[in-house]
């Protein structure tokens, strides 16, 4: 049986229409930071207090988009929650979400794109490599490759979880796919969606150049405990 927003509590309803309201905005820095085309691309975050997420609506404009058009599913990726009777379908990508929301209780958010130079390494079945201050900062390491894996139903989401489950990066690059990112709400999935497209842009401009270097794994190490203790303000990680 499909729950409705009717039977939330006035709590639960009040997080669900924030986090729509989050995810709808944050979808406006997928294009503007050019790692989507079309309609392609999505991204979804945990409603606090609830067993929900909220996701993009399926092959809809990204000029299109609104709170109201946001769709509310179950952990299970199946149901929508809503009392709408034409409400949206969700994102054909829901189940990879979904899989990595039950599986990762840590995750807040997850983003999917097709950017151009993060695809490309994907196209390659290539991780990339840490030759970047930056990236130690933010991945922790290379950014590593997921399994191939087919749309429909929840083996993306499996190979997410089986592959940043070894990894401190908060991105993969899925085989022949692109990149999914996650991060403690959607907030952060989207930074690592937007610095993962930068980091495999200029290692492949280094590339052009010459074989780029490897950072030691020892400052690899100290650059990254550094960046996620010491770095920025106060509570804004």
């Amino acid at each position: 049986m499909t729950i409705v927003l009717t039977e939330l509590s006035d709590q639960q309803q009040q997080s669900v229409a924030a986090t729509r309201e989050k995810v709808a905005k944050l979808h406006e820095e997928l294009p503007r930071n050019e790692l989507v085309v079309w309609t392609a691309g999505n991204v979804s975050e945990r409603v606090p207090g609830t067993e929900l997420f909220v996701i993009k609506p399926s092959g809809v404009r990204y000029d299109e988009l609104s709170a109201d058009v946001m769709v509310v599913c179950t952990l299970d990726g199946q149901k929508i929650v809503d009392g709408t009777p034409d409400r949206l379908s969700p994102s054909s990508d829901t189940a990879a979400h979904a899989y990595v929301y039950s599986n990762m209780p840590e995750v807040g958010g997850v983003v999917h794109t097709h950017s151009t130079y993060a695809t490309a390494w994907a196209a390659r079945r290539e991780p990339i490599p840490c030759v970047l201050t930056m990236m130690a900062d933010e991945f922790g390491g290379d950014v590593p490759i997921g399994p191939f894996a087919l749309i429909g139903d929840d083996s993306i989401g499996r190979g997410i979880v089986e592959t940043l489950r070894e990894s401190r990066s908060p991105a993969v690059l899925m085989a022949n796919h692109g990149p999914f990112t996650i991060g403690k709400d959607a907030t952060a999935a989207v930074k690592a969606a937007v610095m993962v497209e930068e980091v495999a842009r200029t290692v492949h401009i280094s590339r052009q150049l010459g074989e780029p270097l490897r950072i030691e794994q020892s400052d690899i190490d100290s650059l990254y405990a550094r960046y996620q203790n010491v770095y920025g303000q106060p509570g804004t990680k």
